[in-house]
């Protein structure tokens, strides 16, 4: 008798593994694959039993459903996570998008009963909350740069250091950008020093402008120089300026509370201080308010918004009710000295020596209760922020450690050979969750 007749049919497994919700496709191929797995093994001669066949299947729909977009525990302790959707969104902004999820006034004025625009919401916020003439709000702040550069460079001259010429995130660097635009880059300065007589000597009758691209990712120290924004707006053209950031005012109250984003104020750039001078100043978000760019010129403003690239990359209306609900929080407080209603706010504010958080920190340490805990680091955006947080040095392989903990969606990181699981980006009533995977995960193995 062919061994393959007595493996399970596609059917049978489907019928034994649990799908939880995951799209019926999904676990149908999970269901395919293992049978189809199995029949490979058999036909070299191996046995393979009809459990197994189920078990692998069931294997298969669980990693299909991790693979699915959805919550995660953010145990890493970088507060603005790009793999981990950056910021959270407070409450107050998931009530503004919900409310915003049927029908809307978002390209209709009410009092007038005609057709409006959609940048005129949070475009309109975001320009008062910096100070500008008008804002836009696109999807991110590589389309900000996009659109600006095609709407006021294109043909013409773009005058940027070479120290500037970033990549950023997925591949993208400022030289393909700008030459998506038609705009013609002129690199001025060297990698790591640029003075203002280098931006003189490059300016001329096809310049269009002058683009300052913050460092937001790296940073150069040692012989250095660069040339600010309000030097450079006094050489003629007009200055565009990359914020690289949605922090909007590094005097932010509760930032001198927040250790991590005070510690590294100096190099990240908020746009209320970096728009001095400057014409245009594009940012992305920081405190989960979609990113955008912010023109001190109302004409422009309205040319950039009829320019052909800007409707496939304006922001949706979910976006547009982010930026109402953090901009209407943030613009009336800011003079009153308080801060909005945040989620990265009390991230970043939370005290990691208080009688709680010691609490916190000796319950996780119990979930690895078979291994020492200690104090690790936490990060603001980056590998360069220390502050507590929790570690375990685990008996296993910390990689295997960490794989475990992601089946159970918390995302940990590995620091010095312990797994650190810090608590300043977990939210308190995720603390059991961790603490279970963190059981499960020291304890698998061992």
């Amino acid at each position: 008798m062919d061994p393959r007749r007595h493996l399970p049919s596609v059917e049978r497994v489907i019928a034994q593994i649990a799908h939880d919700g995951l799209p019926h496709e999904l676990f149908a191929r999970a269901a395919r694959d293992a049978v189809g797995a199995a029949r490979a093994l058999v036909e070299r001669g191996r046995t393979i039993a009809p459990e197994d066949v189920v078990a692998d299947a069931r294997e298969r729909a669980a990693t299909a459903r991790a693979r699915l977009l959805g919550p995660v525990v953010n145990a890493t302790g970088v507060l603005l996570h790009t793999n981990l959707g950056r910021a959270p969104l407070g409450t107050r902004t998931v009530a503004a998008m919900a409310d915003v999820a049927a029908y809307s006034n978002l390209e209709y004025r009410m009092p007038e009963g005609v057709r409006g625009s959609r940048h005129e919401h949070a475009g309109h916020l975001l320009a008062l909350a910096v100070g500008a003439e008008a804002g836009m709000v696109v999807n991110n702040n590589a389309a900000a740069v996009l659109l600006v550069l095609a709407t006021l460079a294109r043909g013409r001259e773009v005058v940027v250091s070479r120290g500037e010429l970033v990549e950023i995130g997925g591949g993208f660097r400022v030289p393909e950008i700008m030459a998506e635009t038609g705009a013609r880059l002129v690199e001025v300065g060297t990698t790591n020093r640029t003075r203002r007589d280098d931006y003189e000597r490059a300016i001329g009758e096809a310049t269009a402008l002058v683009l300052k691209v913050h460092a937001s990712n790296y940073r150069m120290v040692g012989f250095v120089a660069s040339v600010g924004v309000a030097e450079l707006a006094g050489l003629g053209p007009p200055v565009v300026v990359d914020a690289g950031s949605g922090l909007l005012d590094d005097t932010t109250p509760w930032l001198a509370a927040a250790a991590a984003l005070a510690a590294g104020r100096a190099r990240r750039s908020a746009v209320r201080r970096r728009r001095r001078g400057a014409r245009h100043v594009l940012g992305r978000q920081a405190a989960r308010r979609p990113p955008g760019g912010c023109d001190r010129g109302s004409a422009v403003a309205r040319g950039t918004v009829q320019d052909p690239p800007a409707r496939p990359r304006r922001a949706r209306r979910q976006a547009d009710a982010r930026r109402n609900a953090a901009g209407g929080a943030r613009v009336p407080r800011r003079h009153r000295g308080r801060a909005p209603a945040l989620a990265t706010r009390h991230h970043a504010g939370r005290d990691a020596a208080g009688p709680r958080a010691a609490d916190r920190r000796a319950r996780a340490r119990r979930g690895g209760r078979r291994h020492r805990g200690r104090r690790g680091r936490r990060l603001a955006a980056g590998p360069d922020d220390p502050v507590g947080g929790v570690a375990v040095a685990p008996a296993r392989p910390p990689a295997a450690v960490t794989a475990d903990l992601r089946r159970a969606r918390v995302v940990a990181r590995i620091d010095g050979g312990r797994v650190v699981c810090d608590l300043r980006t977990v939210e308190p009533h995720d603390d059991e969750r961790l603490v279970a995977a963190l059981r499960e995960a020291t304890a698998a193995g061992g």
